[in-house]
């Protein structure tokens, strides 16, 4: 029997999108079933009229335990790459494409599971609230998960990576790989993987008026 579809986010959006009340709203979003397993929603964080916004795919193990998006290992990474990109970290917002952690046990551990194109679906409200409450000049899309909410599920990150494209109402938008695929490359290679996510940044840093 194919699974339900989730209803969707958009009834818990407020109507009134400003990021302080969508921050509250999204504690009671229902919307798909991975709230129930998830210790809180993690909204996105970083100043209100920031001119890059950087999109990830769900937060992870730290970041559900702590409620903010890029606290953990992959995070720190981002802030090496954001620095080495000569991008103030400061000045950036991030978020996630998914607002809670889909994860499956694995012994004492909770392993990142990915989310369903339906669960990423039903999210959709969330991130298209936030970017329209944020208006950005340059959006940039870490991962897969991130590029396919907002360019479809064809868009491929190793064929387009680090090359701008037309995003949501009218802002440009930029897919790289996620940090943590960093975290994930061979010793031999991750040297080599950090300097093309970095350039990638600095890509997304010249599209910025």
């Amino acid at each position: 029997m194919p699974a339900t579809r989730p209803e969707g986010a958009e009834r818990y959006v407020p109507e009134r999108r400003s990021l302080g009340r969508m921050r509250e709203a999204v504690q009671a979003c229902r919307g798909c079933e991975l709230w129930r397993d998830a210790t809180q929603a993690v909204f996105g964080e970083g100043p209100a009229h920031a001119d890059l916004v950087l999109v990830g795919e769900q937060p992870g193990d730290h970041e559900d335990r702590q409620g903010h998006p890029f606290v953990g290992p992959a995070g720190r990474l981002l802030d090496r790459g954001l620095e080495s990109a000569g991008i103030d970290s400061a000045a950036v917002y991030r978020t996630n494409a998914v607002k809670h952690f889909k994860w499956e046990p694995r012994g004492k551990r909770r392993i990142h599971k990915s989310p369903s194109r339906w669960e990423v679906a039903a999210c959709g409200p969330w991130l298209a609230a936030e970017l329209d409450a944020l208006s950005p000049e340059v959006l940039v899309l870490l991962g897969a998960t991130a590029a396919q909410a907002v360019f479809g599920p064809g868009f491929r990150v190793t064929r387009e990576r680090g090359r701008p494209h037309p995003g949501p109402d009218g802002v440009t938008a930029l897919a790289t790989v996620h940090p943590s695929a960093v975290l994930r490359a061979r010793d031999e290679d991750r040297e080599l993987e950090m300097a093309h996510f970095v350039a990638d940044l600095r890509a997304a840093a010249a599209l910025l008026g």
